[in-house]
C-alpha cells in the first residue's frame, strides 16, 4: 500500500514536470518579450536615456514635464480623441446597418462579405498608399468625381481641415469588414422566434429594432466599442504613412508623438512616460465604458 502511494506521488511528480516542460517555452516568451518590458520601460521613463549613455535618474521629472510643459502632447492627445470619436461610433452605426443587410436572405450575400472582409486583411501600408492617391488633390479620384458634378474639392491631406477627416475615413472603411463579421455573427445569435412573438404581438419593424436587436447585440456592441476605442488611442502606421502628423500637425496622433521621441530624437525615458500617460487614458476610459455598460449592456444569455 505504501509502495503504491509513493509510485502514484512519483508519477504525478513527473506528470507535472512534463507539463512544465511543455509549457516553459511560453512561459519565458511571456518573461522576456512581455513582463520584463513592461518593468524595464517602467523604470526608464523615471529616467533620462538616449540609448547611447547610462539612464540618469530624474523621477517625475519626465511626467511633470509632459503634463504641464509640453503643449504637443495635449495636441496629439486631442488629435487621438477626435480620431477615436470619428472612427468608433461611426464605424459602429455603418457596421451595424450593413450587417442588418448582410443578415437577410439576400442573393450573394457571401460574396458581399468576402468584399467586405478584404480591407481588413490587405496590409495597412497598402491602403494608406492607395487612399493617398484616392485624394490626391489634382488627379485624384475623389477630386474628379466632385468635378465632375461642379464642385471643387479640398487638398485633403494638405488642409489642416480635411486631413483630419481624410484619415478617419479611410481608418473606417478599413475596419469595417471586421466590425461587419461580429454583429453578422450577433445578428445570427438571436433566435427568430423573438421576432415572431413580437410581431404576433403587433410590434413593427422600428419596435423590433429597438426591443430585440439592439438588447441582444449589446453585449457585442460593448465588446467593438471596447476594442475600437483602445486601437483607436493606438492608430500609428496610417496616419504615419498618409500624413506624417500633418499638416502643422493636425493628424498628429499620440503614438506618432511617442515614436517621435523614442526614435528620432532618442528620448527613450520621456517617450516611456508618453507610453505609461497612454496606458492610463486608455485604461480611465475602458473602466467608464465597463460601468457605463451596466445600464446599457443586456447579459442574459440568448437561447
Amino acid at each position: 500500500m505504501y509502495g503504491s502511494a509513493t509510485t502514484m506521488r512519483r508519477l504525478r511528480r513527473q506528470e507535472e514536470l512534463t507539463a512544465w516542460l511543455f509549457i516553459a517555452p511560453v512561459v519565458l516568451g511571456i518573461l522576456v518579450f512581455q513582463v520584463y518590458p513592461v518593468i524595464f520601460s517602467s523604470y526608464i521613463s523615471l529616467t533620462e536615456w538616449n540609448l547611447l549613455t547610462s539612464p540618469r535618474w530624474v523621477a517625475l521629472r519626465n511626467y511633470a514635464e509632459l503634463l504641464t510643459r509640453d503643449r504637443f502632447f495635449w495636441k496629439a492627445l486631442g488629435n487621438t480623441a477626435k480620431f477615436a470619436v470619428g472612427t468608433v461610433i461611426p464605424g459602429l452605426i455603418l457596421s451595424l446597418f450593413f450587417a442588418s443587410l448582410l443578415n437577410q436572405n439576400i442573393r450573394g450575400k457571401y460574396v458581399y462579405r468576402a468584399i467586405y472582409f478584404v480591407p481588413v486583411v490587405a496590409p495597412a501600408v497598402s491602403v494608406a498608399l492607395l487612399w493617398q492617391i484616392i485624394y490626391e488633390p489634382n488627379f485624384g479620384i475623389l477630386n474628379s468625381i466632385l468635378r465632375f458634378f461642379g464642385i471643387r474639392g479640398p487638398t485633403w491631406l494638405g488642409s489642416t481641415k480635411w486631413a483630419m477627416p481624410a484619415v478617419i475615413i479611410e481608418d473606417i472603411w478599413a475596419s469595417l469588414g471586421f466590425m461587419i463579421v461580429i454583429f453578422l455573427a450577433g445578428l445570427q445569435g438571436i433566435s427568430r422566434e423573438y421576432y415572431e412573438a413580437a410581431a404576433i404581438d403587433g410590434a413593427n419593424a422600428l419596435q423590433q429594432l429597438r426591443h430585440i436587436t439592439f438588447p441582444l447585440i449589446s453585449p457585442v456592441t460593448f465588446f467593438l466599442l471596447v476594442t475600437g476605442l483602445i486601437s483607436s488611442f493606438q492608430a500609428f502606421s496610417v496616419p504615419f504613412v498618409m500624413t506624417g502628423g500633418g499638416p502643422a500637425n493636425a493628424t498628429l496622433m499620440i503614438v506618432m508623438y511617442l515614436y517621435n521621441h523614442a526614435f528620432r530624437q532618442q528620448h527613450m525615458g520621456f517617450a516611456s512616460a508618453i507610453a505609461y500617460v497612454v496606458f492610463l487614458v486608455i485604461i480611465f476610459f475602458t473602466v467608464i465604458n465597463f460601468v457605463a455598460s451596466r445600464r446599457w449592456v443586456f447579459y442574459e444569455e440568448v437561447v
